[in-house]
């Protein structure tokens, strides 16, 4: 499991041009089961996204893909967890 902290590095005009795209990437990877939930960060400094892959690499290489990473608007930073505690309502998406 991965916690990815998004921080915008540009404007938030840049932020907003690019938003729409960049949901619809996010899209692309819910259907898949990648991506478990994400958000704006409050204040609106960036993002945080929960995501299961298999490593690192491959979260790298998703990410590489997202608009939001192509046109410079945010940086990335990956943290990889095991989830020990968690509701019993999310057992099916941690342990799946």
């Amino acid at each position: 499991m991965f916690a990815v902290i998004l921080e915008y590095k540009k404007p938030m005009e840049d932020v907003e041009r690019h938003t729409p795209a960049h949901r619809a990437f996010l899209d692309e990877y819910y259907a898949q089961g990648v991506l478990l939930m994400s958000g704006r960060q409050t204040p609106a400094t960036g993002g945080v996204i929960i995501a299961k892959a298999a490593d690192r690499q491959q979260l790298e290489a998703i990410f590489a893909k997202d608009p939001f990473n192509k046109e410079g608007v945010a940086n990335y930073q990956y943290y990889e967890f095991t989830p020990t505690k968690f509701q019993p309502e999310l057992k099916t998406l941690i342990e799946g």
